[in-house]
Parts: structure tokens; sequence; C-alpha cells
């Protein structure tokens, strides 16, 4: 782990000294092995297919790991998107001139080595690859034990593609074990090479980075997602908008967990949603005005409300209209995305300035919360904390910044 950190080190100062075209050239190269490659990364996810299922992980984690011939070519079409951004090394964020004439510029630059620890998904060696070279810096990947095989057979195409660029193939390396300790040295004993560790996955993983780190983290804890239905909601896109936020896909940390349905639409607006859900296969767990709605609804406990299901299950409550949304948020949520339908444009403002989360919408489906759909790409992961980034966390968010500060002679007087 120790050499993986160096060499990374000196990857960085290369990649900081190279040209965006150089950056972008290996990007466009590696979505092309990717695709050329298909099967042998399909094989790979075969493996850790048949092993992930033996160990009985969960239908949701199955989904997480699962690969398919569109999921490849979506990995490789996410690095173009990325190749298609704007090269935020360089970037002038702001300038001003000082009355004694100095000139000061703001200037993005690289973090440097990155880590960057994941679960499940291998589609995120593809992302988190891409947008740390995309951004000048060198990064480790630490896949998870279950998507070992298709990770590595992902890892090997961005490889290729600095070695077939003229770019340092260590800018982009993979922890060759799935021993924990490996984690454990990364954290506490890398301090002198990695700049940022970036966590993304479960609640287990992401506390142990938090308490073990001795470098700065960029990380979410988990995602409990919330949809609250207005009284002034149009039933048809409530509808809609909650199906697709609990169900098109799991998950994913951007997949709805709770239903809050305002007081003044029960009459009309909660049977039918409660209905809706069932019937698309979703379980449904409700406190003492949800269940009366339907005998198949199971009630509530209060762990329910802090739960990130990650399946087919989602917990609906009543509550007192926009503001005993923003209460019930403010209590149970995680800081990540939150949804209000509504017609009424005062109550939509309100919910947008007072919910404080990394991502809050209106009138659209909480599984908008992801990078790409943001226009940036891709994603590592969608960052809860409130210092250095928020939210979809792509290439700008990867940057540090510097002042340059040009000048014609001046000296400061005594």
């Amino acid at each position: 782990m120790s050499d993986i950190g160096t060499r990374a080190r000196a990857a960085a100062v290369a990649l900081a000294r190279a040209g965006s075209g150089d950056r972008d050239h290996a990007l466009n190269r590696a979505a092309e092995l990717i695709e050329e490659r298909a099967e042998e990364i399909l094989v790979a996810n075969g493996r850790d297919m048949v092993a992930a299922e033996s160990r009985g992980l969960s239908g949701a984690m199955l989904d997480r790991l699962r690969l398919d011939e569109d999921r490849v070519r979506a990995m490789a079409a996410g690095i173009r998107d990325i190749v298609a951004l704007p090269d935020p090394v360089g970037q002038v964020m702001a300038e001003w001139t000082r009355p004694n004439g100095l000139l000061i510029q703001r200037v993005r630059v690289p973090l440097g080595v990155i880590g960057i620890i994941y679960e499940s998904r291998p589609n995120v060696t593809a992302d988190a690859g891409a947008l740390c070279l995309k951004s000048g810096n060198a990064v480790i990947l630490r896949g998870g034990s279950e998507s070992f095989h298709s990770s590595h057979a992902i890892h090997a195409c961005l490889v290729a593609a600095l070695h077939d660029s003229g770019l340092p193939g260590d800018a982009i390396q993979m922890v060759p074990t799935t021993d924990r300790e490996a984690v454990g040295h990364l954290l506490g004993r890398m301090t002198d090479t990695v700049d940022v560790v970036v966590p993304r996955g479960g609640r287990n993983l992401i506390e142990r980075v938090q308490r073990d780190a001795r470098v700065p983290v960029i990380g979410h804890l988990e995602g409990i997602c919330h949809v609250y239905v207005d009284g002034a909601a149009d039933l048809e896109m409530a509808k809609q908008i909650v199906l697709n936020s609990k169900l098109r896909r799991t998950g994913i940390c951007g997949a709805a967990e709770t239903l809050l349905v305002d007081r003044a639409c029960v009459d009309t607006h909660l049977d039918p949603l409660v209905k809706a859900l069932i019937d698309a296969g979703c379980e449904v767990r409700g406190d003492v005005t949800v269940c009366a709605t339907d005998a198949r609804v199971v009630e509530t406990t209060e762990e329910d409300w802090y739960t990130e299901y990650l399946d087919a299950v989602i917990s609906v409550r009543v509550v007192d209209g926009v503001e005993g949304a923003v209460e019930h948020i403010a209590r149970y949520g995680s800081g990540h995305t939150e949804s209000i339908v509504t017609e009424d444009e005062d109550a939509a403002g309100t919910f947008l300035r007072d919910v404080d989360s990394a991502i809050v919408l209106h009138n659209a489906s909480t599984q908008f919360a992801d990078g790409g759909e943001f226009g940036m790409g891709a994603e590592i992961g969608i960052s809860t904390g409130r210092i250095h980034a928020r939210g979809p966390v792509g290439a700008e968010q990867l940057t540090s910044f510097k002042y340059r500060v040009r000048g014609s002679g001046q000296t400061r007087p005594g």
C-alpha cells in the first residue's frame, strides 16, 4: 500500500503538468477499450454474480453488482460525457485588481491523490477513475470484494488507455487485495501520499472511514430521501413521481424511502398513492391514518423513519402541511435529497428554502439525484457534508484552488 501511494504521488505530479488534451485522449481511449472488451468485463462480472448469489446478497445488492451489455455501453458513454465537460484544471474562478495594482486570481487546481473506497457497483471504477483523470488527480481505487473481478477488468481498460496516451499508468491504481487491512492502511498510514478519501457505500463503510481516516473525507452516511405530496399536488403527477422515486431503481441512494402526504389531501390522494405503490410490488409501512386506508399496509415503528431500505419498501406518514414535512425531514432525514409535489408556488418556495438537504426538488423524482442528470458527466457520490463539496461530486468538485498574484514590482510598505 505504501508503494502504491508513492507511485500515485509521482503520477499526480505528472498529471498536473499534462494538458487537458492528453487527459481527454486517455478518457476517449478508455471508453473505446471498455466497449472492445465488453465480453471480458461481462465474464468477470459473471464470476462476481455467482459468488454474490452464493453468499445470499439481497436483490438490491445484486442489482447494484450486475452488469449487462447496456450497462457496459452506459459506462463508456459516461466517460465520453466526462470528456465533453469543461476542463476544471486552471479555470479562473475569480479575479480582481487591488488599488496597488496587484492582479489576484483564484484558480482551480487538482486535489492531488484521492483514495476512493466503494462497494458493489463496478461501474464506479469507470466513473471514479475518469472523473479523477479529468480533474488532474491520481486515484487509488478500492472496490468491494463482491465486485473484485468486474472492477479489475474495468480498471485494466483504464490503465491501458493511460499507457496508450503517454500518461503514467499509476495515475489510476487499484488495491490488488480484498484484505480489510489494506483499507486501514489507506485511511490511517498514508497521510504523506493521500490527500482526501471518498467513501461510497453503506452506513458501516462510511462510518468506518469517517472514524478512522487521518485525511479529509468527502462522503455521505445514507440516502434517506423523502417525497412530500402537498395538498395542492396534481394527483396523477404525484403518482408518477412517487412510483419513479421509489421503484425505478430501489438500490440507489437517490431512491425515496419515505412518502409524506399533506393532511389536507388525505381524502383524495392518500388511498390512490398507497394503492399504486402496493400494486407496483412495493411494501408500504404507514402510520395509523395510512394503515386505515388499506389492510395490506404494515404499521411503522420509530426505526422505519430512520431506515434506508434500498429495497421495494417505503414508509408513509401524514403530516400537517409543508411545515410538517420540513419538520419531519429535519428530524429523520440524512441531508441527501427531498422532493415536493405541488402546484402551489408558495409551498414549493417554502420547501426549497427550508429543507436543509444537499438536493431539493420541485415536481420531479428524487432519482434525478445523480451527477449525470445534473450535466456533470458522472459523479463519485452525493456528498451530504457542508465543507468543500455538497451534492453530486463531479470533476469540478474534485478540485481545490490556489491564488495566483501578478505584480509589477510592488512591495509592502512598513
